[in-house]
């Protein structure tokens, strides 16, 4: 129904900044709450930040509160993460996520609540 795909990973130096991208497409017109999630290795796939459909709320984990900010393009069906002050345990493949919202005023921090998923980027940051 919804296809994802993630770009703007890469290596970047600590301190430096990254700007993710997820475009989404197909049936891009049904309202989506969506979200970021990073996975390292060995490590359980995490909550990074999530937004409402219609942009109005955030919700960020406390490791990238304020480093972190996550925004949302409707109209050219594209989300948002601007990664700054980046860390070395930063560094993950970071993944995109969405899942049907009707009220479109919702927010969702858990993986198993989404159902659409990109396929990752890679971030390395290094010390």
């Amino acid at each position: 129904q919804v296809q994802l795909v993630e770009s703007g990973g890469g290596l970047v130096q600590a301190g430096g900044s990254l700007r993710l991208s997820c475009a989404a497409s197909g049936r891009t017109s049904m309202i989506f709450a969506m979200g970021w999630f990073r996975q390292a290795p060995g490590k359980e796939r995490e909550f990074v930040a999530a937004i409402t459909w219609k942009g109005g709320r955030t919700y960020y984990d406390d490791s990238v509160k304020g480093r972190f900010t996550i925004s949302r393009d409707n109209a050219n069906n594209t989300m948002y993460l601007q990664m700054n002050s980046l860390k070395p345990e930063d560094t993950a493949v970071y993944y995109c996520a969405a899942r049907r919202d009707y009220g479109g005023s919702y927010y969702y921090a858990a993986a198993y609540q989404y159902n659409h998923w990109g396929q990752g980027t890679q971030v390395t940051v290094s010390a």
